[in-house]
């Protein structure tokens, strides 16, 4: 089961907070982000403010349009109590669209809807992890990473692989599977082919048959499979067993080019 609607609003609201602290810790707002390092801090506030507004719209949009823009909203402010405001008016933003949506409302999604579909639910859930994500790369900034939420990180797994990864374009490799395990007792199977990339819920590491073991086996708390995922954290930072080389490929691969 997926988090409830209104936990997942919840937690954005939760995540949102933490990466406003991060923002207000920080020495100054032109440090480099060491998981974005194209990006200051404040870059990094920016795209998640104007991210957030966007989102909005494109909730509020319904399901007949496509991707919007906020037009006409204020810019980020660099003044760093402004630039606080500025970020929680665009969370609250985000928020309010989806409560006035609601969970099976249809929208705007760039992702395939494989296994993910175009609803506000699927939004919010999309959007918990990425308010997760770019919170943790705050804090990495200013020094202080804390892990993802036990419950964030378990959907989060769930949510990259079949939202960010399930897709009918070919893989380009050889045929792969690939089994993911958090700590935590969950555990997910990716199956990458010509066919695409699909991805399902597996009982548990010991319920697996053994005729049915992947090629390649990747286990960490769900903390670290998310950062693995999003290439926040090295490979090795992981438990892997079998061929390293399907887990980059995975990481590298972009369905679209």
């Amino acid at each position: 089961m997926t988090l409830e609607f209104p936990v997942l609003l919840r937690l954005i609201d939760e995540r949102s907070t933490a990466f406003r602290a991060a923002v207000a810790s920080a020495p100054s707002l032109d440090v480099q982000v060491p998981t974005c390092p194209e990006w200051t801090l404040f870059d990094l506030a920016q795209h998640i403010g104007e991210g957030r507004r966007d989102w909005a719209v494109t909730v509020a949009a319904g399901p007949a349009a496509a991707k919007s823009v906020a037009e006409g909203a204020p810019g980020a402010p660099r003044e760093r109590e402004a630039l606080l405001g500025w970020l929680a008016e665009s969370t609250e933003q985000l928020l309010d669209a989806l409560r006035e949506a609601g969970p099976d409302r249809g929208c705007w999604g760039w992702w395939e809807t494989l296994q993910s579909p175009h609803t506000a639910g699927a939004v919010a859930r999309h959007q918990l992890q990425q308010m997760a994500v770019h919170t943790y790369d705050a804090q990495i900034t200013v020094g202080d990473p804390q892990p993802l939420p036990g419950e964030v990180a378990l959907d989060g797994v769930e949510d990259f692989l079949s939202t960010c990864v399930a897709t009918a374009s070919a893989w380009p490799h050889e045929p792969a599977v690939i089994d993911f395990h958090a700590c935590e007792g969950r555990s997910w199977r990716l199956s990458l082919s010509g066919d695409g990339a699909r991805s399902a819920r597996l009982p548990g590491p010991g319920a697996v048959p053994a005729a049915a073991q992947a090629f390649l086996s990747v286990r960490g708390t769900a903390h670290e499979l998310v950062l693995g995922l999003y290439d926040r954290i090295p490979v090795e930072s992981l438990e892997v067993e079998g061929d390293r080389r399907v887990f980059a490929q995975l990481r590298a691969w972009d369905p679209d080019a």
